[in-house]
């Protein structure tokens, strides 16, 4: 499915401390034709966010300085960014975690370590889709 899809120009912003995380996810997304802006915590994101204006953010809940919570939450009470997706990045697997990110404003959660097949099926559901 994600082979007849054009993921050209789609700009992804993926924010997590792990370097491994950050470069997989570029990886993935820069084969499959995205534009990609990677950052290690929120504070360092949030400007990116402002500059690069994405079409859907990547967020790792667990990150120094500014969460993946508090990112969220400045993003989505934000007018000119409330409309982009979120998609919580994190190892738990807990219902907290999920309904939490939820009330919060993120659009979906995703847990970690993800597959190429899950991200490029997540751009496809929330940017693809809707436009």
């Amino acid at each position: 499915m994600s082979n007849e899809i054009n993921f050209k120009g789609i700009k992804v912003v993926v924010i997590d401390d792990s370097k491994t995380i950050r470069r997989t996810a570029e990886m993935f997304l820069t084969k499959a034709g995205c534009e990609v802006i990677t950052a290690e915590d929120g504070f360092d994101a949030l400007s990116k966010v402002v500059e690069f204006k994405p079409d859907i953010i990547f967020i790792d809940l667990m990150m120094p300085r500014l969460d993946g919570y508090q990112t969220t939450a400045l993003i989505k009470n934000n007018p000119d960014y409330k409309h982009i997706p979120i998609i919580m990045l994190s190892g738990k697997e807990g219902l907290f975690e999920r309904v939490h990110s939820r009330i919060i404003g993120a659009d979906d959660y995703m847990t970690k370590p993800f597959s190429r097949e899950q991200l490029m099926n997540t751009i496809t559901n929330f940017v693809i889709k809707r436009n």
